[in-house]
């Protein structure tokens, strides 16, 4: 009699097979920061050998066009370290910046960090300022147009479409004539102190610096909602009697949200960018005029450590964005787990 042989049952999978349902997300963030260093670091290259790239000596820079003695340019080539190669130079400056020391500045005479320091609060609460204007102007003015069809919907595009176009400079021109002099309404130069008076004193500064971008976010959540509102779940949940509030935020803003955090890493080096003309223009005491003078003045170590920050607040909000955007729309991070 022949012996019927059984299959064995599969075994069960070992420790090394199985899969914690972290280890997807744990190595998308280990990924996305690696890419933050990596990144960070080729900007610094880049930021630190451009100074290289001008004609001339860097060290008659310092010295304003003078003719000095050959001992005084040779003490001023070894003060600032210029005698040294250039990698052992950059190796000084990263180092120093790993430390909190961004060298020294040649027109305050002072440490770099200090010059910083007593500007970076202006300037990050006109980019905030400038971001609430940007989010709540451009997400309502999106989100009206996509949600009325029609009158509304053209007005709203081609009100964007020309604030578009506006640069900084015209806007705050525009801004200051009509809300400082002819009302009187908001002060036209200078910060402010500390408080109220600080806010009261950036509300037309970051309303110029924000204007462009507001068109921009309105036009990126028109398209992105107008797109969301023809998919099927949407027709899905209109049908089984959902109010149209609820549609609208549950359903449509927040599958919508996606294309309108991609952009927002873009703003945030827009806005400090932008941030110099605007501060030239209202007289403000911030990174971005401290940015233009130290230009005008070969104050290099200033000049490259702007230029850094600026470089990682664009890279830190794009790498931030990108871990967010999975959190807010789960097909990401299924998107993500299958590659």
């Amino acid at each position: 009699m022949a012996v019927t042989q059984l299959a064995a049952p599969p075994a069960p999978p070992t420790p090394a097979t199985k899969k914690s349902p972290t280890a997807a997300p744990l190595a998308l963030v280990l990924r996305k920061v690696g890419t933050l260093l990596i990144t960070l670091f080729f900007a610094s290259l880049i930021v630190f050998f451009s100074r290289f790239v001008l004609p001339g000596d860097p060290a008659r820079f310092l010295l304003r066009g003078r003719s000095p003695k050959p001992e005084a340019l040779a003490e001023i080539t070894k003060q600032f370290g210029l005698d040294k190669p250039p990698i052992e130079q950059y190796f000084t400056w990263i180092g120093g910046i790993l430390h909190g020391d961004w060298g020294r500045s040649l027109t305050y005479r002072q440490s770099v960090s200090d010059v910083l320091l007593n500007r970076l609060p202006v300037t990050l609460e006109l980019v905030a300022l400038a971001a609430v204007f940007i989010t709540g102007l451009g997400l309502i003015a999106g989100m009206l147009a996509s949600l009325n069809k029609g009158g509304w919907d053209r007005f709203i595009l081609i009100t964007v479409t020309a604030a578009g176009a506006i640069p900084p400079f015209v806007a705050a021109i525009a801004l200051t004539a009509l809300f400082a002099v002819q009302l009187g309404w908001f002060p036209s130069f200078g910060s402010g102190d500390e408080g109220p008076s600080r806010l009261w004193h950036l509300t037309l500064p970051a309303l110029a610096l924000g204007v462009t971008f507001i068109a921009f976010m309105a036009r990126v959540t028109r398209s992105s909602m107008n797109e969301q509102l023809t998919r099927e779940h949407v027709e899905v949940a209109t049908s089984r009697g959902l109010t149209r509030s609820s549609v609208v935020f549950r359903h449509v803003l927040r599958n919508a949200l996606g294309p309108i955090l991609t952009v927002s890493g873009v703003l945030i080096a827009g806005l400090l960018v932008s941030s110099a003309i605007v501060e030239q223009t209202f007289g403000l005491t911030g990174i971005g005029q401290l940015l233009v003078q130290s230009i005008d003045r070969l104050d290099f170590a200033v000049v490259q450590a702007i230029v850094m920050i600026i470089v990682t607040a664009f890279v830190l909000a794009n790498t931030v964005v990108d871990l967010i955007q999975p959190l807010i729309d789960p097909r990401i991070a299924a998107g993500t787990e299958s590659r």
